[in-house]
């Protein structure tokens, strides 16, 4: 029996999709902004009480602070009104680009009645989704409203590559897809997925960043960002790796066949926990620390967007457009 779409739900779920690209890249634009001009500072008020100034770089939250003395702080100018209301604006349209995004998923399940990632296009929305969900959640707990901008960006280049590369309508899944099994292992995938692209983000910055470079966080806190985020994700991919096992044991008889999927999801995840073994034993820290869970970033880039594209076996079913 066909299984009948709801156009309308279909439709909206696409526009909610386009929505969500544009509120992330204004979003962007308003952190940029409060990266390059949004200077909240206190040197005149410390001037008056004679206590050295507060400079922070880079708006209120997860700005950097560098205590200068009141004689030696430097003279600038104040940043202008539209400044300093960029960085809580940035953050109230990713909050409302997070809703549009949430709401595109629900609208694309609802359209059809089906888990909303049975291909490509659905995981990376998805995928995008869990990204700026985990940015939202540490900078509600570890205030690190620096990485808005590239979190942001990085999540509306996701999604016009999927909109522009991956889009497919609407439809039903192959038998192998419709099972609770879905909502198990890819969601924890997704889950863990975006706290890895936290991380990679953090790691990128890490890497490029120069000691001039004041207007970004120090790499320190980079690192500690990107620590928590796969400290995090990691038992979550653990989690997903296992559950996919045990999927594929109950859909094709087996828990491990050598599938390209299989086979780079357990690189994946050996990758990962080199970093956090490395950096519990053998006191990796800075540079090579970083470079070890790029790697890893890299391996799982692959492993969700590469074999999909260029690799065949029993999970080719993701619907990539030819």
């Amino acid at each position: 029996m066909p299984v009948e779409v709801d156009v309308g739900l279909a439709t909206l779920s696409d526009q909610l999709t386009l929505a969500t690209v544009l509120l992330y890249i204004v979003a962007m634009i308003g952190y940029a902004l409060d990266l390059g001009f949004g200077r909240v500072r206190s040197t005149a008020k410390a001037r008056t009480a004679g206590e050295p100034a507060l400079v922070t770089v880079g708006g209120d939250a997860g700005g950097v602070s560098q205590d200068t003395p009141r004689d030696e702080a430097p003279e600038e100018k104040a940043p202008p009104a539209w400044a300093l209301r960029a960085a809580p604006v940035a953050l109230a349209l990713t909050w409302l680009g997070w809703a549009a995004n949430l709401a595109a998923i629900l609208t694309r399940g609802w359209a059809i009645g089906r888990w909303p990632w049975g291909n490509m296009y659905e995981f990376v929305v998805a995928m995008c989704f869990a990204a700026v969900s985990a940015f939202l959640f540490m900078h509600l707990r570890y205030r690190n409203l620096f990485l808005g901008a590239f979190v942001t960006v990085a999540a509306a280049l996701g999604l016009g590559f999927a909109v522009r590369y991956l889009y497919v309508q609407a439809g039903p899944v192959v038998p192998a897809l419709n099972s609770y099994w879905v909502a198990i292992h890819v969601s924890a995938a997704i889950i863990a997925s975006g706290l890895f692209i936290m991380a990679g983000v953090a790691g990128v910055l890490f890497l490029v960043r120069k000691d001039s470079a004041v207007r970004l966080p120090s790499r320190q806190d980079l690192e500690r960002v990107a620590h928590r985020a796969i400290v995090v994700g990691f038992p979550i991919w653990t989690f997903a790796v296992i559950a996919g096992a045990l999927w594929a044991d109950k859909a094709w008889g087996r828990y491990w066949g050598w599938d390209p999927k299989e086979v780079w999801a357990f690189i994946t995840w050996i990758a990962y926990a080199a970093y956090l073994h490395a950096r519990a034993t053998a006191g990796f820290r800075g540079k090579a620390a970083m470079i070890v869970q790029l790697i890893a970033f890299a391996c799982l880039m692959f492993n969700l967007v590469g074999v999909n594209i260029f690799l065949g076996g029993l999970h080719s079913y993701a619907e990539v457009p030819g």
